[in-house]
């Protein structure tokens, strides 16, 4: 399995290492972050949506749970899991009824659906380094390793 980190020293540096990562999507992929409460995640999901090439105004789903961005032919399904505690609350969300095969899920704290989520999923974890630079540590995919801002 592939690790490697970056370290971004601002929302616009997360944002275009996300652009880089967000251009090498495909549909069925599974992004699952794990990071502290405004440690960029969301900005990171603008990134991926930008670099998808979608014009979308990305913003955090944590009172929807679920926003959708983009089309059928290319879609980017952004999660917050942030209140669900089990598998039974999961299923109330209607996170099953989306199409996994046919877009890209990015998953805000992922940890509390890990066993949902598909054995492939690309892991994203997100850490303060100070007041906007982050660490950004990206496994499971090989395609991401040459990424770096």
């Amino acid at each position: 399995m592939t690790k490697i980190s970056y370290t971004t020293q601002s929302p616009e540096e997360t944002i275009a290492l996300a652009e880089t990562i967000g251009a090498k999507l495909r549909a069925g992929d599974v992004i699952a972050y794990q990071g502290d409460l405004g440690a960029g995640k969301t900005t990171f999901t603008r990134g991926l949506a930008k670099g998808m090439g979608l014009s979308d105004l990305v913003t955090s789903p944590t009172f929807a749970l679920v926003h959708t961005y983009g089309t059928e032919e290319k879609m980017l399904c952004h999660f917050d899991m942030y209140r669900i505690e089990s598998e039974e609350e999961l299923e109330t969300t209607g996170f099953y009824d989306y199409p996994m095969d046919e877009c890209v899920f990015a998953v805000e704290w992922s940890e509390n659906i890990a066993s949902a989520l598909p054995e492939r999923t690309i892991r994203i974890t997100m850490e303060y380094l100070g007041d906007t630079a982050r660490k950004i540590t990206i496994e499971g995919d090989e395609r991401f390793a040459d990424s770096g801002t």
